[in-house]
């Protein structure tokens, strides 16, 4: 899967192994706020991607 490193400004490749999917809400004034991400963690950074709901649904990787 590729993620894009800000450290390096670079994009890597990181296999699906070490990519776990994780859900962030968060609380605003007008209600809940729900975002869907993969986290993976390469060369000691940790990254993140941020998906849809389907592609996040989809994607056979362990939840966080």
């Amino acid at each position: 899967m590729q993620f894009y490193n800000l450290k390096t400004r670079s994009h890597v490749d990181v296999p699906e192994s070490d990519v776990k999917k994780t859900k962030m809400i968060r609380k605003t004034k007008n209600g809940e706020q729900v975002r869907y991400a993969f986290k993976a963690t390469y060369q000691g950074s940790t990254l993140y991607k941020f998906v849809n709901e389907a592609t996040y649904k989809a994607t056979n990787v362990p939840e966080v």
